[in-house]
């Protein structure tokens, strides 16, 4: 997905790019959400709703602008920051009790975030500063699905989401539309099904299967976009990405672990 998502990106605006992906998420889900219809919209918690779709709009937007500008690999090393304001966030909104170690871990992992960003230096990139954010966001995002879904149905979430993103990005998308020649239209459904099916996949997986070892496979994720970024745009990602993402893949590793030996 980030791979179209920057091929996409290169001559239309971020907004009619996200704009397309969520429309069309809708409307894969239009059937299911029909059949229920309105049970499965129903819900009792409307402002973390609305707190959660602006969290993942911020998420959305930052993530994508980061994604079509920097090398994929740099982009995918910030954003594995998430899982360490997942613990920020979880401190804060789930009441969790974090030890010592998994502060240490977290602290060491931002450390991490720093090196890859090097503010006040030359190598300072702004969209290095957004993916950073669109990972803060997507840790908090990750803190409210626990607390809805508590309540509400995976289809409600994934609704609200989609109607609500869709929403915050349609007026700049509009202002900055441009007509999508055929194959634009290609790599915009191709970002569309990509987002839809990962998130179906998603579910499934942690469905069926244990967080804890499920978490580490995200990593590999790395290994994709640097992969996918030498050979599509002859990136590779730089000594400080290199050293700052060994340093979160480690810190992020070793906060799943406590995570698995508290809840054993």
């Amino acid at each position: 997905m980030a791979l179209l998502i920057k091929l996409a990106g290169a001559s239309l605006h971020v907004t009619q790019v996200i704009l397309v992906r969520q429309l069309i998420i809708l409307l894969i889900m239009a059937p299911k959400i029909s059949r229920n219809f309105p049970q499965s919209i129903k819900t009792t918690q409307p402002f973390l709703h609305v707190a959660r779709v602006m969290a993942a709009g911020v998420a959305i937007l930052c993530g994508f602008t980061a994604v079509i500008n920097m090398p994929l690999a740099d982009a995918t090393a910030i954003g594995f920051a998430k899982s360490l304001f997942v613990t920020v966030f979880a401190i804060i909104l789930l009441k969790e009790t974090v030890g010592i170690r998994r502060w240490s871990a977290t602290l060491v992992g931002f450390g991490g975030v720093v090196i890859m960003l090097q503010p006040g230096t030359s190598g300072f990139n702004i969209y290095g500063f957004y993916a950073a954010m669109a990972a803060v966001a997507a840790g908090l995002v990750m803190v409210l699905v626990r607390i809805i879904s508590r309540k509400d149905l995976p289809s409600t979430l994934l609704f609200y989401q989609g109607v609500g993103v869709a929403s915050i990005v349609a007026i700049p998308a509009f202002m900055y539309w441009q007509t999508p020649s055929l194959s634009q239209w290609i790599l915009l459904l191709g970002v569309g099904l990509s987002g839809y099916f990962s998130q179906l996949c998603n579910i499934y997986a942690y469905k069926f299967g244990e967080a804890s070892l499920l978490a580490p496979l995200e990593y590999t994720r790395i290994l994709y976009a640097t992969i996918i970024g030498l050979v599509v745009f002859g990136d590779l990602p730089g000594v400080n990405t290199v050293i700052g993402a060994t340093i979160v893949v480690v810190a992020s590793a070793y906060t799943i672990h406590r995570e698995r030996k508290k809840s054993a």
